[in-house]
């Protein structure tokens, strides 16, 4: 037996797999729970056992990775949250819900993660496997950036983690000096659609951690598509929070921002 057994819970984008051909490297046996809607279903060949099943499915999660004799169990991957709304949750998820005084991304997922800890597994960060993800402090484009753009920068950037604190969202998109939308929802490439059509070119946007947010789970993250989304819309530039936000196909991304000027930093 593998004494090394990791159980990833999956949802959509690359971050599974790249986390299950790394945990593989690492010699894990590995078992992955992706999510009807969310999960690409090509992820059972990169693992040792693979299920489907609908959110809310709470019993038959921990039950999975319990038959697998997983020790160690990590979140990869976005969930759809419009879609999120349609859960038909089971008795254990229901009884949970209801415990709760609120019911935002990141007091269900510490939530479901504490369900998970009663019953002996330890949560990790799925960023422990692949720590250079994650953006490093600092101008990451080549351009100097005009001092009008840095100016919004800095005046989102606070709000932002502020807004966090409510447990609403990550992103927020300003422009000369004004809070110009919020992510709910929708999630961030429909935020920054959104704001362009209110507010037009030379937007900036800012994505954070929320103040209280567990690292273990849903770090904020951006990639390829967010820079052609920001390019597409004419932004101005997008501020990130340095060491903690997952850059995805960083150097293609950050070629192609260089190209159309946009501006990119992590504070």
């Amino acid at each position: 037996m593998h004494e090394k057994r990791l159980g990833i819970i999956a949802g959509g984008g690359q971050f599974p797999e790249l986390i299950a051909k790394e945990a593989k490297k690492q010699g894990y046996y590995i078992a992955i729970c992706g999510f009807i809607n969310n999960t690409d279903e090509s992820l059972k060949n990169f693992c040792d056992d693979f299920q489907i099943l609908a959110l809310g499915q709470l019993n038959k999660l921990i039950n999975f990775y319990k038959q697998n004799a997983i020790t160690e169990i990590c979140f990869a991957g976005s969930i759809n949250k419009p879609k999120a709304l349609d859960i038909r949750p089971d008795m254990r998820a229901t009884k949970l819900i209801f415990s709760l005084k609120t019911k935002g991304d990141d007091v269900l997922l510490r939530a479901i993660i504490g369900e998970f800890e009663k019953e002996g597994f330890t949560a990790i960060s799925a960023s422990h496997f692949l720590p250079d993800l994650k953006a490093p402090q600092g101008i990451l484009t080549n351009n100097k950036i005009p001092p009008e753009i840095q100016e919004d920068m800095q005046y989102g950037f606070p709000i932002a983690k502020n807004m966090g604190s409510y447990d609403i969202g990550q992103c927020l998109i300003v422009k000369n000096g004004m809070v110009i939308a919020v992510e709910c929802l929708e999630g961030t490439d429909a935020t920054l659609k959104r704001a362009f059509e209110l507010a037009g070119k030379n937007c900036v946007a800012i994505k954070v951690v929320k103040p209280n947010q567990d690292e273990r789970i849903d770090l904020p993250s951006i990639g390829l598509k967010t820079i052609e989304n920001l390019i597409e819309y004419n932004y101005a530039g997008l501020a990130i929070e340095a060491n903690k936000t997952l850059f995805f196909d960083r150097e293609k991304a950050l070629a192609l921002a260089n190209k159309h000027k946009l501006h990119i930093i992590a504070l």
